[in-house]
């Protein structure tokens, strides 16, 4: 039985582990306000938690394994499960290990992915929060020492986010649903404010407007294919496309009952292929 923090008391084949639930956060809106002295840009956003979650399977011992699931895919570690995935680290970088780290915990982590790796979702933070709720910490100083999106998804539901993401503001929860297209490919975060910085220099920002992402322009400067996704994307749903974050994800909101994508699992682009899921927000996690 899951407790109040998505946390199961027995974990697979009566291993004695604990499954963790790491949800996605979804930005809604995010403006860029300012760079800090040290390079780090100042951000306002709306993010919500949604039920597309990687699970974290904990126990004794110590040691990291990864492997992937699709989305929405509920397995477990054990037999048959899925293969290690070659896209997410499993070394001394990898956030589960940071946060076991900086809490001065060790634990035997079989993660299971679920959440696209560069997808914008802020899957490698939500693993990070999950390990810091295990260990009762709380404290937001630590989340933030292990990334920006941590703090959020610290306790989850519906927040203003502010500061480089360590001022989190609850908000009143509101059950959404949304339809994400997780396209065949990554964006690096790093690149995208790169070039921010290089599109505010020259003078080629587009306004911000309510509602907007200021990351989307430089994302599609980034990755052009971006682009080809968000007119297949709009043109399967009827709807405006907007970019999770600094991407790779798009998302419009509403379920597919809302959309022209009827019973639709995925959407073609030349021979690619990108899946279609439908989410839905999720309550803040209560502080056992």
């Amino acid at each position: 039985m899951s407790g109040p923090d998505g946390a199961r008391s027995t974990g697979p084949a009566g291993t004695g582990t604990e499954e963790l639930s790491a949800p996605a956060k979804l930005t809604l809106t995010l403006q860029v306000t300012g760079v800090r002295s040290d390079g780090y840009h100042l951000l306002r956003s709306e993010m919500v938690s949604i039920d597309l979650a990687d699970s974290l399977w904990i126990g004794a011992g110590r040691g990291l394994t990864v492997s992937t699931a699709p989305a929405g895919a509920g397995e477990g570690p054990g037999p048959g499960r899925p293969a290690p995935s070659a896209t997410v680290p499993v070394g001394h970088d990898n956030l589960v290990t940071r946060a076991l780290a900086a809490v001065g915990r060790t634990a035997r982590v079989d993660l299971v992915k679920r959440i696209p790796a560069g997808a914008g979702l802020g899957g490698g933070s939500a693993d990070a929060a999950a390990v810091l709720r295990w260990a009762g910490c709380w404290d937001p100083a630590v989340a933030a020492g292990l990334g920006a999106d941590v703090p959020f998804c610290l306790s989850g539901g519906r927040a203003s986010v502010g500061g480089i993401g360590e001022v989190v503001t609850p908000l009143p929860y509101r059950e959404l649903r949304f339809t994400l297209l997780l396209v065949p490919f990554g964006v690096d975060t790093a690149a995208v404010y790169r070039a921010w910085d290089g599109m505010a220099a020259a003078g080629e920002l587009p306004p911000t407007g309510s509602g907007s992402n200021d990351l989307e322009a430089p994302a599609l400067r980034v990755e052009p294919r971006l682009a080809r996704w968000r007119t297949v994307f709009e043109q399967a749903t009827g709807r405006r496309a907007r970019l999770a974050g600094s991407g790779s994800t798009w998302f419009v909101e509403g379920g597919p009952d809302r959309s022209e994508l009827g019973c639709r699992q995925a959407l073609r682009l030349g021979g690619e292929q990108a899946q279609l899921v439908s989410v839905r927000t999720v309550q803040p996690v209560p502080r056992g």
